[in-house]
Parts: C-alpha cells; sequence; structure tokens
C-alpha cells in the first residue's frame, strides 16, 4: 500500500552546508517523512522505502530552499500592487518617464468617480534617473491641487509630499519631528514637503497604507506568491510593525491555511516600547524573532552616519546636498544602549540597519553594552546593510559574536555611482565587502531589501563572489567570497541568523524538506549564469511545486 505520508526524492542534490570537495556535498537521495528529511545520501545508501510517493527531479539541480535573510514583504506587497505607482529605476529610467507616470495616475484618481483618490508613487532615485531635482510642496500641489500626492525614495528613507498629504495625514506645522526621522520646514516653520527617515516616512504614509487595510490580506498572498516563484522558500520581515499581527490569520485563510512561504519577523523598534508579543510565539510557518533598530540612514539621500564627507559633485548636489556633506545617525549612543535595553532583557535577538562607518561602530558599542551587561552567549545580533563597514568593524563584530547580512545587490545597479558619484574608489569601491566579513569569520548573508532591488538571490549570490555591476564593472576595492560561502548566505547561513537552523536552510536529517530546484549547477556555473538563472520547481516539506 503507498504511504502518503513518506517520499522518495532523487536527483542531483545539492548540500550548501559542507565545501564542493567534501564527500557529503553532493546527494542522489532523499526520504521525507512527514514533511521532514530522514535520510539524505547516494542512491545505494539512502534505498527506497516500501509503498513511499517517488518524485524523480530529473531536471535542474536541488538546493535547500532559499531564504531571504532581510526582506519587506508586509510593505513590499503594498509598494508593489495595483494602487500604486511603480517608478523605481529597475523600472524606468529616466526623468521624463517618472513624471509621466506619475501626472498619467494624477489624471486618473483626480476623476470624483475613482476609487482610493490619492497617488502613491514608490521608487523616486535622482543617481540612476538623472534629470530627477526635489520638488517642492508648492511644485507638487501644481502638479496635484485636488489629492493627496505622495513620492518615497527608492531606499524608503525619505519622501515628498503635497499639501494635501499632509491634510491627509494630519500633519501641520505644530506636529513634531517623530523620534526617528524629521521633516522639513521654512523659516516660518511651515512644513515644505519633505520627511527624512523611517520614522517620517511612516507618518506620512501610513494613513495611505490604513486605507487598503482590508485588501492586505490579498495583496501580501499575491506577494509572497511571487516570491516563491523565485526560489525563496523562507522570508524575514525586518520592517514587522504591531498592527500587522492581525494580518497573519488573514493571510492564512486567503491561503487556504497554508502560506506560500515561510516568514520570520522582526519588529521595528519604538523608544519606551516592548516587543508586541511574547518571546515564545508562533511557529515554524510564521514566527517573530526579532527586534530591528535603524541607527541611520540610506546612502542615496546623504544620511547614513560616517566619519568622512561625500563627494562635491553634480550627482551629490542633485540629491540635495551640500558640499562637503557629512550625515549624521539617527541615535546618541546613550538613545541606542537604551533602545536596545528595551528588548535585550526579555531574550529577543537585535537587528540594526547601518551603513555608514559611525553607524556601524555605534550599533557595536550598544551591542557590546547589551552583551556585557546581560553576560549573553548565543544572542546572534545582527548589523544590516553594512555598506562601509570595515574589515577591522567585521573582526569586533566576531569578536562580539555578531553576524551581518550585507545588501550586495547594491553593487549591481549602483556600483558605478559608489565609486564615482558618492563615496570615491577607495570607500566606494569596498562597499558591503562580503570577502572581509567571510575574512573575519562571521557567517554573512546577502538580501535585496524589500523592493529596493528585485529579489534575486540567485544574482546576489554571484555578485557577491564577483562584486561586478550590470555594466560590468568590477570594483576597485573589497574581497568577494568563494561560491561555496556565497550559496551559504541565502541558505545554511541565514537560516542559523533567523534562528532557524535546526527547521531549514540544511539538507539534513531532521529538517524539513524545503526545497528550490534551478536548471544549472550553482557550484560550477559561470557566475552571469547563475545569476540568470531559471527557478524550475520549490517545496515545502517534500512538496514540489513548479513555477
Amino acid at each position: 500500500m503507498p504511504d502518503p505520508s513518506t517520499t522518495y526524492i532523487t536527483g542531483r542534490i545539492v548540500r550548501t552546508d559542507v565545501d564542493a570537495d567534501d564527500p557529503n556535498a553532493s546527494a542522489e537521495a532523499m526520504i521525507v517523512e512527514n514533511g521532514l528529511i530522514t535520510a539524505i545520501g547516494s542512491r545505494t545508501d539512502v534505498d527506497q522505502p516500501a509503498g513511499a510517493k517517488v518524485v524523480d527531479v530529473a531536471d535542474g539541480w536541488i538546493l535547500p530552499g532559499l531564504i531571504e535573510p532581510h526582506g519587506h514583504p508586509s510593505v513590499a506587497a503594498f509598494q508593489l500592487c495595483y494602487a500604486v505607482v511603480d517608478i523605481r529605476p529597475v523600472t524606468l529610467f529616466t526623468a521624463d518617464d517618472v513624471w509621466a507616470a506619475i501626472k498619467k495616475q494624477v489624471a486618473a484618481k483626480s476623476d470624483p468617480k475613482a476609487a482610493d483618490r490619492w497617488v502613491f508613487a514608490n521608487g523616486w532615485d535622482p543617481l540612476l534617473q538623472k534629470g530627477l531635482t526635489a520638488p517642492t510642496i508648492g511644485e507638487l500641489d501644481r502638479v496635484c491641487p485636488d489629492i493627496p500626492l505622495l513620492i518615497v525614495h527608492n531606499s524608503g528613507h525619505s519622501l515628498y509630499f503635497n499639501t494635501a498629504a499632509a491634510k491627509y495625514a494630519n500633519l501641520t506645522k505644530d506636529t513634531p519631528d517623530p523620534a526617528d526621522g524629521s521633516f522639513g520646514r521654512d523659516a516660518k516653520g511651515e512644513l515644505t514637503g519633505v520627511g527624512y527617515e523611517v520614522g517620517a516616512v511612516k507618518a506620512v504614509a501610513g494613513p495611505f497604507l490604513a486605507s487598503l487595510a482590508p485588501k492586505m490580506p490579498q495583496l501580501m498572498l499575491t506577494y509572497l506568491r511571487d516570491l516563491r516563484g523565485k526560489g525563496i522558500t523562507t522570508i524575514a520581515d525586518l520592517g514587522w510593525m504591531a498592527q500587522f499581527n492581525p494580518l497573519i490569520q488573514g493571510l492564512q485563510q486567503a491561503a487556504g491555511g497554508t502560506l506560500p512561504v515561510r516568514l520570520r519577523t522582526y519588529e521595528l523598534s519604538e523608544p519606551g516600547a516592548k516587543a508586541s508579543v511574547p518571546l515564545d510565539n508562533g511557529d515554524d510557518w510564521f514566527r517573530q524573532v526579532g527586534i530591528k533598530l535603524i541607527s541611520d540612514g540610506s546612502p542615496w539621500v546623504g544620511n547614513i552616519a560616517t566619519s568622512f564627507p561625500y563627494l562635491t559633485n553634480d550627482a551629490t548636489k542633485a540629491i540635495g546636498l551640500e558640499p562637503h556633506h557629512i550625515g549624521k545617525a539617527n541615535f546618541t549612543k546613550e538613545q541606542m544602549v537604551a533602545i536596545c535595553e528595551q528588548y535585550v532583557g526579555d531574550g529577543w535577538q537585535l537587528a540594526t540597519h547601518a551603513h555608514g562607518d559611525l553607524a556601524v561602530d555605534l550599533t557595536l558599542d550598544a551591542y557590546e553594552a547589551a552583551i556585557t551587561k546581560h553576560k549573553l552567549t548565543d544572542h546572534r545580533f545582527r548589523v544590516e546593510h553594512g555598506g562601509l563597514m570595515t574589515p577591522e568593524q567585521f573582526r569586533r563584530a566576531q569578536r562580539l559574536g555578531v553576524t551581518a547580512s550585507l545588501f550586495v545587490d547594491h553593487i549591481t545597479y549602483w556600483g558605478e555611482v559608489l565609486e564615482d558619484d558618492l563615496f570615491g574608489k577607495t570607500r566606494g569601491g569596498a562597499w558591503a565587502d562580503a570577502g572581509a566579513a567571510s575574512e573575519a569569520g562571521i557567517a554573512v548573508t546577502f538580501h535585496n531589501d524589500g523592493t529596493v532591488t528585485p529579489c534575486e538571490p540567485l544574482r546576489n549570490i554571484a555578485v557577491a563572489q564577483t562584486r561586478t555591476s550590470r555594466q560590468g564593472r568590477k570594483l576597485s576595492g573589497g574581497t568577494g567570497v568563494t561560491r561555496d560561502i556565497a550559496l551559504r548566505g541565502h541558505t545554511a547561513h541565514a537560516a542559523w541568523q533567523l534562528k532557524s537552523e535546526g527547521q531549514i536552510g540544511l539538507l539534513k536529517e531532521g529538517n524539513y524538506a524545503d526545497l528550490t530546484v534551478i536548471s544549472v549547477d550553482p557550484r560550477t556555473a559561470a557566475p552571469e549564469d547563475l545569476a540568470t538563472a531559471q527557478v524550475l520547481a520549490t517545496a515545502h516539506a517534500g512538496v514540489l511545486t513548479s513555477t
């Protein structure tokens, strides 16, 4: 009699937790019982169980299910939905294209019979969309005089808005700046239609997001299904908020009970707050594992905390920077230590956005204070993005037990911008130095950060090795990692960072048979062939679905 609980999977199986030259690096068969791997090895060593369902993966190579360790699915589901104008530089390439798309939506939404009578545009980037200049609130009022208009920078760390949008968000000249952001104001204190940092973005964009709340389960379901089609079987949400907690039940109902991908969330920190859920929460499909802090901002808008100035040129002028501009951190050391303390005593893992070298120092100082005070060992605190993190800072992080997730795909799209426009070849060329992280002994991972770049884990793996932009420039500084290490950045290392190595990320006995099948051998394919490889199928708990 067939045994519905047992599956015998055969094919070219790649075990990414060991190096390619290890005898156990490849396998030919695995047995999956009730979703868990119970045996893996050669066909000779792993016999087909009587009555098992047989799945022969004749095409492609089988990997552990790919993991996105730093995404933003709760926000990306909104940003990429039907109601938002997609003006990202991967979609529109010129200033004229951007303004044409915005004005077209303004015309459509100005119709009194239109639904959702507001315009939300996401993806503004004057560094790649040459000719864009920062609009004033008066200019936006002329473009869109009657309904709210909001334009969010591609980084998510700044935005522009018209008078109607300020009214829609209940903002006035008397509205105080948020703790983790600020609003532009003129000499009389009036709002100038610009907001800086995540706190300001949340304050203005929140009502727009809230207006679509009833539709969010379906919007997020659509987004998660798209992620799975790109090979992602687990994603971390590094922008989770307490108000999203009820979304999970609606999402599960919309999905028919089982989510398209597993979710691990990090709740955004707030000064003086505590986590909205207990440390022991959720299950292997959905679980909050940590808390997110933001020590500085985005390199593309000038608000990362560095010990040196940005370059002074036409590009930095176009993003509104004064000559010899130096960005600053969002918090003082005392404030960062206090925010960490709000959560560490309850056992939470911390993950902190830090790009500039001073922001990394600030983050490590705050972490060290918490680690020392609470005598922490296996805390797995994280540095997120780490654009200008230096080799010595990686070594210090390793000594503290701190890990890092690097945004190497910045190199793909902004490699030339980093070297020529913002930081020069020495500093910009060493951006997201994965080789230095690995050399320091850090279990480094890679990510795409929501909608900032397309979700493309296979390209991340390639560029972590080559450090080459889409225009073919190999950055002047920094070092790449081996293919073995790069593969772990979206599998074994990512699972470990998410405190889920006992469930996912490794093809070993006792773990879920979460799998991704791709069209090339991930160990030997040329970098560009790997970056553009086709995802043929994915699996959760051994149940394969073609993409």
